[in-house]
């Protein structure tokens, strides 16, 4: 990325000779001065926000961004939270008080790994920071251990596990659902063992064992495709390891009941006794502790004007941000800021989002290139690269599997004129933000002067380890070992009682919809589901040959009955329709899939107009959020459901591609290669 000759080093322009090299003063005089034209004629909140994936892994953005976000006073704010661990927050919050204060599997002490809906080999760890997760997982194994996945596909964690189970996409509520209601009748929960450390947990965790008396094995398994033999079988071994825990993520936060499904495996962990134990569920303590820097996070204060979701923590759900724009009436946005992020490939419905960006009176884009977001905007901003700034895992260490503290200076000094991500959010705080405290002033010069390192410094002379500064850890460039997760109940419980707090009303009431859709359940749709590899890191390493080499990887799984009930064959093109649209897409007949389900990778389809990413359009694939529908969302929490999405699949016949060459005009054919048939050349 950093060598990419395609990135961005000054801000660009986009005008009617297309896009103009401009100087940083102008440019963000000119990003000020469009941004205040929007909210002085609409209202502050006609001014839309997007803070895509990237945020986190960048330490100078997260300590900063406030200064952007403060300064711009709008409530028009989106993330990709919520297409992605939202509900992981949310029940963190719910039940110990803060929607950081997320435990993560002791995968370096654990019997017994209960995998659902993740793929740690691909995504090295999401929501439980870990490096060589192989490995890791051969040493469970190795130490007589179990490692057992459930997936739709057999993924390449599911390759080297222990076992694997197809499951239907988006039934997962309904086997944690039989998982519950089996510990309880096979007399598996301890609760004792979960007084001693929550003492007012009692009354609440009584309840939770009628939560799930409606769902036995035996009713959940023709849905799920997993037999009730298995299921008990599963949770007798669960619960009779040395140690076990059960961790889910992506597969299962992102579908209909993703907020309730990451619930009820908190709640197995809880009443079988594995939280806040050794080769369980552990809370780690980095040495920032964001946790006591932020707020406990907050669920539905206010709601999105057009479709009415709950806001999180001051984040409106992504599914709502096309229509916030496409719908006119007084809030509607006009203008538009995208931070490190490309939502029009990452968030559902992407092409009603590529025509929204296009309608609005001004966007912006704070971006390293001009991509399938970025190109509708008036200016682009960009950053230094990744090699140009120093890093802290602000984020990820809070979700380590093993305490660790390590700063990285960077790797080359930036250019005079080039900016930082902070630099950018500072000058545009102080060109629209003007009537700010003196504290405010004072940090912000601090800043200016001294760089986001000494906020770092400030957090960590805060933090729970004695003596641990900036100073301390660039004396150990390697980093320090601060040792493995241990016991933190009921200390690490943020409400003041010190109690965890199930919020069982709350959850019970989306039974509703659990019985509603067991009642109307249709086992005869082909059900999409997306997958990522690690070669692609979603769509940020696109545009780099060496990574994007190789056999294609954007193409339709499908298990070989799928295949030849729709007269499909490996390698044929597929048209390949949702309610919201249809791509086109060569065909991968594997059994890694189970049948009824397909699989598209997340973050391609780089063939729109205007991108300027050569290598990346060169393998452009297909978007598989021009088929995830903007309308299919968890209602508990407003998270897109980008899995088990219905889809209608049509094989396109070779006849009907030569049958399209032949109405070309043979003039428009290159003859000048004597040695090529007619249809070649066709």
């Amino acid at each position: 990325m950093h060598e990419d000759p395609d990135r961005l080093r000054y801000p660009v322009e986009r005008t009617a000779n297309g896009w103009k090299e401009i100087s940083w003063p102008d440019a963000l005089d000119k990003v000020a001065k469009g941004i205040q034209t929007v909210q002085k004629q609409y209202g502050q909140n006609a001014l839309g926000i997007y803070l895509g994936n990237p945020n986190v892994h960048n330490m100078g953005g997260m300590l900063t961004i406030k200064h952007l976000l403060s300064s711009l006073k709008t409530r028009s704010r989106f993330s990709a939270t919520s297409v992605d661990q939202l509900p992981h927050h949310i029940v963190s919050m719910h039940l110990f008080g803060h929607m950081l204060r997320i435990p993560v599997p002791d995968v370096n002490r654990t019997q017994y790994m209960l995998i659902i809906g993740g793929n740690p080999l691909a995504s090295n760890g999401s929501i439980m920071t870990a490096p060589n997760m192989r490995q890791k997982l051969k040493d469970i194994k190795a130490r007589n251990g179990k490692v057992v996945v459930i997936d739709p596909r057999r993924t390449e964690t599911a390759d080297i596990a222990s076992e694997h189970h197809f499951i239907r996409p988006a039934t997962d509520v309904l086997l944690l659902l039989a998982m519950l209601n089996e510990i309880y009748l096979q007399g598996y929960a301890k609760k004792a063992q979960i007084n001693n450390r929550a003492v007012a947990l009692a009354p609440e965790i009584e309840r939770l064992a009628d939560f799930a008396k409606d769902y036995s094995a035996e009713s959940v398994a023709d849905i799920t495709g997993i037999t009730a033999i298995e299921i008990k079988r599963l949770v007798k071994e669960f619960c009779e390891a040395q140690s076990s825990v059960c961790y889910g993520r992506m597969g299962v936060s992102v579908q209909e009941f993703g907020l309730l499904s990451q619930y009820l495996i908190m709640v197995i962990d809880i009443v079988t006794g594995r939280l806040d134990e050794i080769g369980g569920l552990m809370f780690p303590n980095p040495a920032l502790d964001v946790v006591n820097n932020s707020g406990p996070g907050y669920l539905g204060k206010r709601h999105s004007r057009v479709s009415k979701l709950p806001d999180f923590n001051g984040d409106y759900p992504v599914v709502a941000m096309s229509d916030e724009m496409l719908v006119a009436g007084e809030g509607q946005l006009k203008g538009f800021i995208s931070v490190a992020g490309n939502p029009v490939l990452s968030t559902p419905n992407g092409e009603k989002l590529d025509k929204a960006f296009a309608q609005l009176d001004f966007m912006v884009a704070i971006d390293y290139f001009v991509n399938e977001t970025s190109r509708h905007a008036n200016i682009v901003l960009p950053p230094v690269s990744p090699l140009e700034r120093d890093h802290y895992d602000v984020t990820f260490n809070n979700f380590a599997v093993h305490n660790v503290a390590k700063y990285s200076k960077a790797l080359f000094n930036k250019n005079k004129n080039d900016k930082h991500d902070w630099q950018i959010y500072l000058e545009l705080a102080k060109r629209l933000d003007k009537k700010v405290s003196v504290a405010t002033k004072v940090e912000r010069l601090l800043t200016k002067t001294l760089g986001p390192k000494f906020l770092l410094d400030q957090g960590l002379r805060r933090g729970p380890y004695a003596g641990m500064t900036l100073k301390k850890l660039k004396k150990n460039p390697h980093g320090l070992d601060l040792g493995p997760l241990k016991t933190m109940l009921p200390e690490a419980l943020k409400y003041k009682d010190k109690q965890i707090h199930l919020n069982i009303d709350f959850y019970q009431a989306d039974l509703v919809r659990v019985q509603a859709m067991m009642q109307d359940y249709d086992d005869s749709q082909i059900l999409l589901i997306g997958r990522r590899h690690v070669r692609s890191n979603n769509s940020w390493l696109h545009n780099s040959y060496r990574l994007v080499k190789g056999k294609p990887r954007c193409t339709l799984m499908l298990h070989p009955e799928t295949a030849a009930q729709y007269g499909i064959e490996d390698g044929q093109d597929v048209k390949v329709t949702s309610r919201v649209g249809s791509v086109v897409i060569a065909a991968e007949v594997t059994d890694e899939l189970m049948p009824g389900v397909v699989s598209i990778p997340h973050g391609f389809g780089h063939g729109r107009k205007g991108v300027k990413q050569k290598i990346a359009q060169a393998h452009a694939g297909v978007s598989v959020n021009d088929l995830t529908d903007d309308t299919l969302i968890d209602q508990l929490s407003g998270n897109a459901a980008v899995n088990g999405v219905p889809v209608q699949l049509e094989a396109i016949e070779l006849e009907d591609i030569n049958l399209e060459a032949a109405d070309l005009d043979i003039s428009d054919l290159d003859t000048t290669n004597s040695d090529a048939e007619p249809s070649s050349a066709a």
